[in-house]
């Protein structure tokens, strides 16, 4: 019964948050990206407990507010994101997949007679994909609506704002900041040591700027690399990134 309690806290807490969200007038997700967001409320509470969904609650808030930052501006320009910001499904596991495989792997390495160290490295990876996501999301978001010259990451030509692989001065920092805020967020939850918020925040720059130079080179060539399918691949580079660099130092 101990060991499924969580799991039914998970249920009884996101269904009600499933609820207030869905006849709530002011939409943050369409009704399958409740559904889904529920699935992922479940998971992340159900293996990393309130301190893990609290990081990831965060991502959300925060992340939902840095996308309709210059709304007007944005769908002005035609760059916003779809729906004026309201999440589906892809956006939810776009966002969020690597970070619940990393759950579900430091779940299932915490049981009795697993390693330890391997546990902790898999919730590092959980902070890292999150920090890479918002950091991401702040540098593309600010990017856009506030960013005064913007150049092609490849060659550093000029591009307009918006244009895959597009990096900004403005978006850059907006990015360290929005990575460094969900590594502090989990630092004070107890979750990382402190030493793992410059761990996060250098994975978040470096995936970051991978997935800048993905969306420049080759995500118009394959159908395949939709944005949702790109955030996947920026969120899993920013888990394994910061995994590599802990356990370089663990060796040590």
């Amino acid at each position: 019964m101990e060991t499924l309690m969580p799991w039914l806290v998970a249920i009884a807490l996101n269904t009600v948050l499933l609820a207030i969200a869905w006849f709530s007038p002011k939409k943050l997700l369409t009704p399958a990206g409740l559904i889904h967001a529920w699935f992922l409320g479940v998971i992340i509470w159900g293996t990393l407990g309130w301190r893990g969904y609290s990081v990831m609650l965060f991502y959300f808030l925060v992340g939902t507010l840095v996308t309709r930052l210059g709304m007007a501006r944005k769908e002005a320009a035609g760059i916003a994101e779809k729906r004026s910001g309201v999440r589906g499904p892809e956006n939810v596991w776009g966002s969020a997949l690597t970070g619940a495989l990393c759950a579900l792997g430091a779940y299932l390495f915490s049981s009795p007679g697993m390693e330890p160290p391997i546990a902790q490295l898999l919730v590092l990876g959980y902070v890292a994909s999150l920090s890479t996501k918002l950091a991401d999301t702040s540098a593309s978001e600010v990017g856009k609506a506030y960013g005064k010259r913007t150049f092609l990451i490849t060659n550093l030509s000029p591009v307009p704002p918006g244009t895959e692989g597009a990096v900004s001065l403005e978006g850059t920092l907006a990015g360290l900041v929005g990575g460094a805020a969900i590594a502090t967020v989990a630092w004070a939850l107890g979750i990382i040591p402190p030493i793992h918020i410059l761990t996060s925040v250098i994975a978040a720059f470096i995936a970051t700027n991978l997935e800048s130079l993905i969306g420049a080179t080759l995500q118009s060539r394959y159908r395949w690399l939709t944005n949702e399918m790109v955030n996947i691949i920026n969120t899993m580079l920013g888990a394994i990134a910061a995994i590599l660099i802990a356990a370089i130092f663990m060796l040590k």
